[in-house]
């Protein structure tokens, strides 16, 4: 008995096992960058533990300290008067270091297989972020230590971001890039949040543990991800491939057929045929590397201003309370997830990725600005649109922009410089990010209306710098409405 699969039938198992895959990819890369961000949070929180005022603790009776001695109780060599430097230099380490390693991380991941590559930053990251915490069980207290760790942290942390932008650019067709990296982009609050929250439960007994949960949480995804990662969605091997004479053939072998994109993949070509690794020159001549690299710059200035700014402006200008003063920095953050999946749902539609950015941008800071009324309904709404216009485009450039560059038709279809092209792009705005709060707290002083024209003035230069590219996208418009005319 002789029976064969109708095209339509065996496209269709295809396309829903490769749907499956796909939804795969996006969740489990979605989880691996939660994990690189939840634990970068806990700094931020255990901050305030490892200096406070200690006037309002009882001293244990076997302590030295004197009875008006308000830092006793503080962490060394954090419990000096320069604390804020010193703490300072413990999140500038982690910056610096990430935002020079950016730089040749993709290239090792463009020539390395990204499943080993992003196991083994997860299982360093996490290996550091626990190595802070042990600081406490080991009774650490010299700067240098924790220094080192960040900086160690941060070159780990570096393998992330180009691996799972790469992997999911290898998945998902340019045409709903920008919505779905705009909806799987979110996965930056969500690892904030986490972070936030488990660093919290240890903070004010036990802070090691704050570092030292979420790094094992690391270090466990990255096992995961080397079991279960799949990198790129692979063709068919030529044995497999259905012929139009595969209708005569035995039914034992159409049974062959229905697991040929199992097989697919799992196939891997021989090296020879493999395309070659881009250099980083060769990615900076990628038309709109540059331009949007530098942009980046200047909206990860403002969007990390805002980040690590935002709340003590609304407690020291605005005076509202401490708490109403937190609680409301989190609806800046709610605005951001909106704003990375109208951003790419934007310019999935108008086909204008650097025109969406330039919009966006000359809205944002004048909106920030104008959205502190002192009202606390108004300021939650106009907060909440604020941050969709800050992150918005931050969150488009940093995906499906860096994974459209990484495909560009100039590379004749070397997905292999996707990776060296994310870092690129990421690596240059990440010293934005380490700029914005720097300058932010050296200009507060003079006022924080000053703080507000950098902002503005950074915006302008993002927008002046895509100029070129959004005057060749209005063309395209043009053209294509002649098209349509005609």
């Amino acid at each position: 008995m002789r029976s064969s699969l109708a095209p339509g039938v065996w496209f269709l198992r295809a396309f829903s096992r490769d749907s499956w895959f796909r939804g795969f990819i996006l969740l489990i890369t979605f989880f691996i960058y939660t994990c690189y961000h939840m634990s970068r949070k806990p700094i931020s929180v255990v901050k305030s533990r490892l200096h406070h005022n200690c006037s309002g603790i009882i001293q244990p009776t076997n302590n030295t300290h004197s009875i008006n001695d308000t830092t006793w109780c503080n962490w060394a060599p954090f419990d000096q008067s320069n604390y804020k430097e010193l703490l300072g230099a413990v999140d500038n380490a982690f910056l610096v270091a990430y935002a020079i390693g950016m730089f040749i991380s993709g290239i090792f991941g463009e020539r390395l297989p990204l499943r080993y590559y992003l196991s083994a930053g997860m299982l360093l990251s996490g290996l550091f972020t626990a190595l802070f915490g042990l600081g406490y069980f080991w009774n650490i207290h010299v700067l240098w230590y924790f220094v080192l760790v960040q900086i160690c942290n941060g070159l780990a942390q570096t393998t992330g971001w180009p691996s799972v932008v790469a992997c999911v650019g290898n998945w998902f067709g340019k045409g709903k890039r920008g919505l779905i990296m705009g909806i799987w982009n979110s996965h930056t609050s969500v690892g904030n949040i986490l972070g936030s929250l488990i660093a919290g439960i240890w903070v004010d007994e036990q802070w090691g543990l704050s570092f030292i949960v979420p790094g094992i949480i690391t270090a466990i995804m990255g096992l995961i991800t080397f079991f279960f990662l799949i990198e790129c969605e692979q063709p068919l091997p030529p044995h497999m491939v259905e012929s139009e004479d595969s209708q005569d053939l035995p039914e034992d072998s159409h049974s062959n057929r229905d697991s040929s994109l199992e097989s697919a993949v799992t196939y891997s070509k021989e090296p020879g045929a493999q395309p070659a690794a881009i250099s980083f020159f060769g990615a900076l001549r990628i038309p709109g590397v540059i331009e949007f690299s530098l942009c980046l710059l200047f909206a990860k200035l403002v969007s990390y201003t805002f980040l690590y700014w935002l709340p003590l402006y609304i407690f020291n200008v605005v005076h509202f309370t401490a708490k109403e003063a937190g609680d409301l920095s989190t609806l800046f953050d709610v605005g951001g997830i909106i704003g990375g999946i109208l951003a790419g749902l934007i310019s999935d539609y108008t086909n204008g990725r650097a025109t969406t950015c330039c919009v966006m941008l000359i809205l944002a800071a004048p909106m920030v600005l104008s959205s502190l009324t002192g009202r606390l309904v108004t300021t939650s709404v106009m907060l909440i649109i604020s941050g969709a216009l800050v992150n918005g485009p931050y969150a488009l450039i940093t995906t499906a922009v860096s994974a459209d560059l990484g495909t560009h038709k100039s590379l004749k279809g070397n997905a292999k410089a996707l990776s060296t092209v994310t870092a690129i792009i990421d690596g240059t705005g990440s010293i934005g990010a380490a700029l914005g709060p720097l300058l932010a707290g050296l200009i507060s002083p003079t006022g924080w209306n000053n703080v507000f024209y950098m902002l503005i003035s950074a915006d302008i230069l993002a927008c002046l710098l895509l100029c070129r590219l959004v005057y060749k996208e209005v063309l395209a418009w043009k053209s294509s409405l002649h098209r349509d005319r005609g």
